[in-house]
């Protein structure tokens, strides 16, 4: 009878290894969910490990470190996941099924928002007295992490820190009417964001949607976007140099519809989380 060869004890060796290396995670990217917070009068960045926060000491957006003073996260308040952006930039016509029977762009099509108009999660949304009802716009968002000047799109990614959800509040008669957009899209509280800045996630294929009072009205996966991250951000960054901690918006799938006030709209992103946001009158 012929015996089979046995195989060497070193095979069994490594194929443990990578077995254990695997299930710990090791020579994958890890999913790690930041986010800025408050209690008290304390606010700072932290990391969600469950249903706690850890906080962390230094810069997210340079050297930090963890600590060991951790909070349930029911008790802490989500602040804005990047407080002062040198700039905020979004992209017009990035879904096919958003642009209707017009032309997709050859280049990403990039405009301006107002820092000032970010809200936090479960921050209130504020419709305009003197205009008609505003538009959800359901976005991912990409955070930067270190400057970013005439990058590549190879190089692109490397530049990100993570990405958060966005809804491009949009005030369409404005948006028509004025020369600019200056208030149709840069409004106070016309910039959603949050609740948590996610690194790790394969960015080019999520699943989002956008529900008013849980009703779906917007879903998508990012890979239906026209430019991805990485054509996005080298574009702009041969143009304009992104900083740490700015947002770029990259463009909403779809239809939009005005809101009622009361009505609650969240934005989901796959792996990332819920932006809830209720819209309110204004006084």
């Amino acid at each position: 009878m012929l015996r089979r060869p046995r195989k060497p004890r070193v095979f069994f060796l490594v194929m443990g290894l990578s077995v254990l290396l695997s299930a710990q995670g090791i020579g994958q990217e890890k999913i790690t969910k930041y986010l800025r917070f408050r209690v008290g009068r304390t606010a700072a960045y932290g990391i969600l490990e469950g249903d706690v926060v850890r906080q962390l000491k230094g810069n997210l957006f340079g050297k930090w470190q963890p600590t060991d003073q951790t909070y349930p996260l029911k008790e802490v308040r989500i602040l804005v996941p990047s407080p002062r952006p040198s700039k905020v930039i979004a992209l017009a016509g990035n879904y096919k099924d958003h642009l209707g029977d017009k032309e997709p762009p050859k280049t990403p099509e990039p405009f301006f928002k107002l820092p000032s108009c970010l809200l936090r999660h479960g921050g209130r949304i504020i419709q305009p007295k003197d205009h008609a009802p505003v538009h959800y716009e359901a976005e991912l968002v990409v955070v930067i992490g270190k400057r970013a000047k005439k990058v590549s799109p190879e190089q692109a990614l490397d530049f990100v820190l993570g990405i958060t959800c966005g809804n491009d509040i949009s005030a369409r008669d404005w948006q028509s009417n004025d020369v600019q957009w200056w208030r149709a899209k840069g409004s106070d509280t016309f910039g959603p964001v949050g609740p948590y800045i996610v690194s790790g996630l394969d960015y080019n294929n999520l699943t989002m949607e956008l529900r008013v009072n849980g009703e779906v009205r917007q879903k998508t996966n990012t890979k239906n976007q026209i430019h991805n991250l990485a054509q996005t951000i080298s574009f702009i960054s041969n143009r304009v140099t992104l900083n740490p901690g700015d947002l770029i918006f990259t463009g909403t799938p779809g239809m939009t519809k005005g809101m009622e006030i009361g009505d609650t709209v969240e934005v989901e992103i796959e792996g990332v989380g819920i932006l809830r946001n209720k819209l309110v009158a204004e006084k």
